[in-house]
C-alpha cells in the first residue's frame, strides 16, 4: 500500500445509520430516565411555566394522566415537587399527611403497580417556606442544619407513609442522609432508598425551576449550603459522606455543565450515579429551537448520551416521556 494512503479507516463504522448502531459505545434507555414533575395545591387547570415551553404545574387528576402517559413511554421513574397553597417558615405543608405531594404520592401509589415505575420524590424545604430557603432560620437569617435535619425525617416519615419508593433530600445540609435513614428505618420503612443529591452546586442554571416551583429564596441566596462551581474535590468527598450515611444512590446537580464531576464521582462510588438535567438546560434548548438555531431533537438525544457517557446511570430530564419514545 502506497505511504500516501492510511492504513486505519475508522470512518468505515460511520458510513451508514445501521453501522454506528452496531458499533455505538452508549445508550441512554427508556428505563434510566426520571421525569420531573411538578403539583400545585388549588388550582383547576394545569398552569403552564412560561420558562419552560411544554412544562406546568400540574392539578392532581393531570398529574396522573401524566404518570400515565409517561410510565406507557418507558420511563424509569417519576420525581414529584409540591407548590403548598400556604407556606409559613417551618414548611409545615411539606410534612402535612393532607399536604399535595402526600396526596398525590397516594394518587399515584393507587394507580400505579410497583413494577410500572419508581415513585419518587423531592424531599426540600424551599417550595414550602415563606422565605424560599432550604430549610430553617436562625434569628440571624442563616439556615439552622440541624434543625433542618430533624424537619427533614419528620418529611421522609410522611412522604413514606404515603406510598414513595424513594426519597430525594436536595438541600445539601450536612449529615442529611443519616438523619433520614435513621427516621425511616425507625418507623419501619427499611425499604424506602434514599438518593441523595450529594454534589449539588450553586448554579445559575436553576431560574426556569424556581418559576416552576415557586420556590426563589426571599433573601440572599443559597451559596452558603450549596457547592461552589469551582470545587470538584469536595464533590468526591460529599458523596462519600452520602454513602457511608446510607444513601443508596447520589446526584450531581446540574449536569450539563458539571459532566467532569458525574465521572469522578462514577468512577469511585459504589452505589449508582444519577445527574439532574435541569430546567436552564431545557430552557435554552427549548428557546434554541423555537429560533431554528438548533436541531431540537437530535440535541436532546446528543444531551443525554453525554450524561450516560460520562458515567450517569439514571437522568431526570423534563425531557423524559418524550426521549423515552425516541429511544424506544
Amino acid at each position: 500500500m502506497s505511504a500516501r494512503y492510511p492504513a486505519a479507516r475508522p470512518r468505515r463504522l460511520r458510513r451508514t445509520p445501521a453501522l454506528r448502531r452496531l458499533v455505538a459505545e452508549t445508550r441512554p434507555r427508556p428505563e434510566e430516565l426520571i421525569l420531573p414533575m411538578f403539583v400545585k395545591e388549588g388550582i383547576d387547570e394545569p398552569q403552564p411555566v412560561e420558562s419552560m415551553p411544554g412544562v406546568v404545574q400540574h392539578t392532581r387528576d393531570s398529574l396522573r394522566a401524566a404518570a400515565l402517559d409517561a410510565v406507557e413511554a418507558g420511563v424509569g421513574g417519576l420525581m414529584l415537587f409540591g407548590i403548598p397553597a400556604h407556606k409559613d417558615e417551618r414548611g409545615s405543608a411539606a410534612d402535612d399527611p393532607g399536604g399535595v405531594v402526600q396526596q398525590a404520592l397516594r394518587d399515584l401509589s393507587a394507580e400505579l403497580g410497583d413494577d410500572d415505575t419508581v415513585l419518587m420524590a423531592d424531599l426540600c424545604l424551599d417550595e414550602y417556606t415563606s422565605h424560599g430557603h432550604c430549610g430553617l432560620l436562625t434569628l440571624s437569617g442563616d439556615v439552622d442544619n440541624d434543625a433542618t435535619l430533624e424537619r427533614y425525617a419528620d418529611i421522609a416519615v410522611a412522604q413514606a407513609d404515603a406510598g414513595v419508593q424513594v426519597v430525594a433530600p436536595s438541600g445539601m445540609m450536612d449529615g442529611q442522609v443519616g438523619a433520614i435513614r435513621a427516621a425511616l428505618d425507625h418507623a419501619g420503612y427499611t425499604d424506602v432508598a434514599i438518593l441523595a443529591y450529594a454534589a449539588k452546586y450553586a448554579s445559575a442554571f436553576y431560574g426556569p425551576f424556581r418559576e416552576a416551583a415557586e420556590g426563589a429564596p426571599q433573601f440572599g441566596d443559597r451559596s452558603g449550603y450549596q457547592q461552589d462551581p469551582a470545587n470538584a474535590t469536595e464533590a468526591l468527598r460529599e458523596a462519600e459522606l452520602d454513602i457511608g450515611e446510607g444513601a443508596d444512590m447520589v446526584m450531581v446537580k446540574p449536569g450539563l455543565a458539571y459532566l467532569d464531576i458525574i465521572a469522578r464521582i462514577a468512577d469511585t462510588a459504589t452505589v449508582p450515579v444519577s445527574a439532574y438535567q435541569v430546567s436552564g438546560e431545557y430552557a435554552m434548548v427549548e428557546a434554541a429551537a423555537r429560533q431554528g438555531w438548533v436541531d431540537r431533537e437530535r440535541a436532546v438525544l446528543e444531551s443525554l448520551v453525554s450524561y450516560r457517557r460520562a458515567g450517569a446511570r439514571q437522568i431526570l430530564t423534563y425531557w423524559a416521556a418524550e426521549a423515552a419514545r425516541l429511544l424506544r
